[in-house]
C-alpha cells in the first residue's frame, strides 16, 4: 500500500525534545518535497516547515524557526522534523505530506501555500502533547 506514515510523537516536557519521522512505503521520497503541518483541537490547521529534494532547501514557519530542524535521509526513505525547546503551545497532531518535486515552484511557496489537500500523499499523523 503507498503511504506516509508519521511517528516518534509522543508526550513530553516544555523544553524537551522530539523527532518526528515521515515515513514512505511503496514510493520513493528522492523525487517528493515535504511538508510538515500541525493542528491542535479547536485551532486552524498550521504550517511547520518544509524540505525540497536536498537538505539545503528548507523553510520553517515563524513559530519553529531556530528551534527545529527538517532534514531528509533519502537512504531511509523518510524525512524527519527535530523540535527541540517544545513549548505547550507545539501540542498538537502533526501531519506530513509530499508533493512531487516537478509540480513545485520553490519550496517556500509550497510551504507558504500550504494547500495540503492537493499534495500527492498525506499521512494520518503524529499525535504530540507538550506538558507537564
Amino acid at each position: 500500500q503507498v503511504q506516509l506514515v508519521e511517528s516518534g510523537g509522543g508526550l513530553v516536557q516544555p523544553g524537551g525534545s522530539l523527532r518526528l519521522s515521515c515515513t514512505a512505503s511503496r514510493f520513493t521520497l528522492d523525487y517528493y518535497a515535504i511538508a510538515w503541518f500541525r493542528q491542535a483541537p479547536g485551532k486552524e490547521r498550521e504550517g511547520v516547515s518544509c524540505v525540497g529534494g536536498s537538505n539545503s532547501s528548507t523553510y520553517y514557519f515563524d513559530s519553529v524557526k531556530g528551534r527545529s530542524t527538517i532534514f531528509r535521509d533519502n537512504a531511509k526513505n523518510t524525512v524527519y522534523l527535530q523540535m527541540n525547546s517544545l513549548k505547550p503551545e507545539d501540542s498538537g497532531v502533526y501531519y506530513c505530506a509530499a508533493a512531487y518535486l516537478k509540480r513545485i515552484t520553490t519550496v517556500e511557496a509550497m510551504c507558504r501555500r500550504g494547500n495540503y489537500a492537493a499534495m500527492d500523499y498525506r499521512g494520518k499523523g503524529t499525535l504530540v502533547t507538550v506538558s507537564s
